[in-house]
């Protein structure tokens, strides 16, 4: 039983970690993209994620724990990502000014997949189908988000290479979140809905706090706009 459950995360983890280095590798097809593409497909990213968030974790786990143990871990959830935000150096990787360290981005990285990977990892223990169905959002939105990593840092650096293996980077934390969410097993009665709130907190927190920020305000927020709502329809899809 324990053995299938991690094959299961293991196997659900890859799918965006391979939709993650996929859309990373497009950059040696020199692909360029508009700064309206880049509003869509992150507006459409977030939509995504703020649907998985409450409908595939905060929901589950207050219906499995009650809402005291949903409320503990979406507590736990913002001050870890929140803690992750303030004590660890990190730069923003979309709108790049060409001088930023390459270490700040590579950590920014790791900071906005850890949420994308527990909630893979977490409802992958929750339930089989939506485990897959959340690995299958996510990674539709990694494929784009893969090559704007890989842009943002390609562009900081001059190396085509370096992007990649940015996006790589991304790719591989998406895995290691995915994987720790194994610990929702030690005792899933009080672990797995704790974690479940946890995953969905932080979810939300990089959606306003990290990505939000980058995509409004600016003279392209009808694209945004759609790109969110685009993104919440294709959540309920799935």
């Amino acid at each position: 039983m324990i053995e299938s459950l991690v094959l299961r995360v293991v196997a659900y983890g890859l799918i965006p970690t391979i939709a993650t280095i996929l859309g990373s590798a497009l950059i040696f097809l020199h692909v360029s993209l508009d700064e309206r593409f880049v509003d869509v497909a992150l507006g459409f990213g977030s939509g995504l994620m703020v649907y998985v968030a409450f409908v595939e974790l905060l929901i589950p786990s207050i219906e499995l724990g009650g809402l005291g143990l949903s409320l503990v871990g979406f507590t736990i959830g913002f001050i870890l990502i929140k803690s992750l935000d303030t004590f660890v150096p990190h730069a923003r990787v979309v709108r790049n000014d060409g001088r930023r360290n390459l270490t700040l981005i590579a950590l920014a990285i790791a900071i906005h997949n850890i949420p994308e990977g527990l909630a893979v990892g977490s409802t992958s223990l929750h339930s089989p189908e939506a485990g897959l169905a959340t690995a299958i959002a996510i990674a539709i939105q990694d494929v784009p988000e893969g090559l704007i990593v890989s842009l943002s840092v390609a562009t900081s650096s001059g190396k085509i290479l370096s992007g990649f293996l940015a996006g790589v980077l991304s790719a591989v934390s998406e895995l290691v979140s995915a994987i720790a969410s194994l610990v929702g097993l030690i005792d899933t009665a009080i672990t797995l809905p704790v974690l479940l709130a946890l995953s969905a907190s932080a979810m939300v927190y990089v959606v306003v706090h990290e990505v939000a920020p980058e995509i409004f305000g600016h003279e392209h927020d009808e694209y945004a706009t759609l790109g969110f709502i685009a993104g919440l329809i294709i959540g309920m899809i799935l």
